[in-house]
Parts: structure tokens; sequence; C-alpha cells
């Protein structure tokens, strides 16, 4: 098996361990609602149909649609559910026994992740409104720019987050004009987080997670959503027909300490991560 065909399959196990069945789904979808895995590999449905095509680039075409072996694993209905979670799994694709040397392509899982998907479906804006939304101050929300800091004292909250923005430090996010900062909402909020991946080659995303492993090479294996709803797994590369932009709606509900990280391997580990506390707002 060629390197870069070793690479797709960590890519997509990587989005499997992370129990997604939903990673394609959000991106048709544009929400952070975990939808069921079920839904997501119906037949004729986007992310299914859009799977099957982006995998047939990688493995011969028909010789992957209806094949025997690996082929039928790969590309099948079942093989699909599989890849995605389902229970027959191997442990390594759940995340319990992932072997250190299948990372040792030499390739950026975010960059091949970001290429494969960027022709996905799904909603997006312009590097203009990318641009105006990175730096948009939130409505309810004190902004302390110099301890890098937002406190929303409202129970609605409405956010912009943009993923390595044009004229930033790469591997970062911008909220409200600030890098990575420390936000805080009441507790039982109703939050929702806009989400654009403006990284020109190299696929983003962002949970809101209770995981303290923030520094963690895998976090998608790790830092489990905090919240229903509270996660985009990864939106691929811009192209000519704008940013792939997806949005996370969750209640806030148990005041703590969370994070909120890009779950892409590597990503958290290089810091794209920011602390998300759910408290009483001062």
């Amino acid at each position: 098996m060629t390197r870069m065909r070793i690479t797709v399959l960590i890519s997509v196990a990587v989005v499997a361990a992370a129990g997604l069945g939903v990673g394609l789904a959000v991106a048709a979808s544009g929400s952070g609602t975990q939808a069921p895995a079920a839904a997501a590999a119906a037949p004729g449905s986007p992310p299914y149909s859009y799977y099957r095509s982006m995998m047939s680039r990688y493995y011969g075409g028909s010789s992957m649609m209806g094949g025997s072996g690996t082929d039928q694993q790969m590309m099948g209905m079942a093989g699909y559910r599989w890849m995605f979670g389902g229970a027959s799994a191997p442990g390594w694709m759940q995340g319990t026994d992932m072997p250190g040397s299948m990372m040792g392509t030499g390739t950026d899982t975010g960059m091949v992740m970001g290429q494969l998907w960027a022709n996905a479906p799904g909603p997006r804006v312009s590097a203009g409104q990318a641009a105006q939304l990175g730096g948009q101050i939130p409505a309810g929300a004190r902004i302390d720019r110099a301890a890098k800091a937002i406190t929303f004292s409202t129970t609605t909250v409405r956010l912009a987050v943009v993923a390595s923005p044009v004229g930033g430090p790469d591997e970062t996010f911008r909220i409200a004009g600030l890098v990575n900062p420390a936000i805080t909402v009441p507790a039982g909020a109703k939050v929702r987080i806009q989400v654009v991946n403006a990284d020109p080659d190299t696929a983003h995303g962002l949970v809101v997670t209770a995981s303290q492993n923030i520094s963690s090479p895998m976090p998608m294996m790790t830092s489990h959503p905090a919240f229903t709803g509270s996660a985009v797994w990864f939106l691929g590369n811009p192209t000519t027909a704008g940013m792939h932009t997806a949005t996370l709606t969750f209640t806030a509900s148990t005041p703590g300490t969370y994070h909120y990280v890009c779950p892409v391997p590597g990503h958290a580990q290089e810091g794209m991560t920011g602390t998300f506390t759910v408290g009483n707002s001062s």
C-alpha cells in the first residue's frame, strides 16, 4: 500500500476514533449537533456519497465500490459504518490501541484531511466575511484585551471563531480580534459558536472539552465533547467557493473549567487551544 493510501486510511480512522460517523454530516449540515451514524451513512446522503467519491480517487475507482475483502470494507455501506466507529472496528480505530508507527508516514494528517474534504458539501463564507467575523465583538461580552479574556454576562452567547486567520499566527484561533482568548459564560448559557476554517492548506475544527490533556497529539481520541453539540471535528480547506463554516449549538449546563481545542492531530499540542469557563460572570 502506498504512503498516500496509508495516510488516507489514518486520516479517516482518526475521524472514526472520535466516534464521528458525523464528520461529513457536520460538513454537510453546518451543525455541530451529533447526528446518528445511520443517518450519516444513509444511501444517497451527501456524507456517504462524498465519502465514496473521495475514496474512489485513491482506491482504483469502481473496483472499490463493490469488490471483496479490503475493498468492500473500505467502500461498501457496512465498511463505511465500520470505518466510522462501528462496533466491529479494530481497537486502534476507537482510540484504545493506536500504534505509534501508524502515524509515522511523514505526512501532516491535517493537510491530508484538508485536501480530502476541500470540496465537501456545506455552508461557506468569503474571505472578507471571515475577516469580519474574526474581529467581531459579541453582544453581551466584556473584552479585556490585556488579559486576552472575553466574559459574557448574558445567558445567550453568540460568537465567531476563525481558525488560522489570514495575517495572524498559524495554528491559532481568532475570536473578537484576540488570539486564543479565555472565554467565560454563565452557567446554563445557550451557546452558539460559528467556526470558520481560514487555513489555505490544513483542516481545522473546534471542540469544547472537559479533558485536561490539551497537549495530546491525538485530541480526537482524548478530548471528548463536554456538552452535546459542542464539537465540529474538522472543516476542509477553503476553495474558490469560499471558506468552510459550521456552527456549534449547546447548553453550558455544568459549571467548571473546560478547554476549547482544535481536534485535528497535533494542532492543540502546537497551541491551538484556550480556556472555556462556565460559571457566574462577575
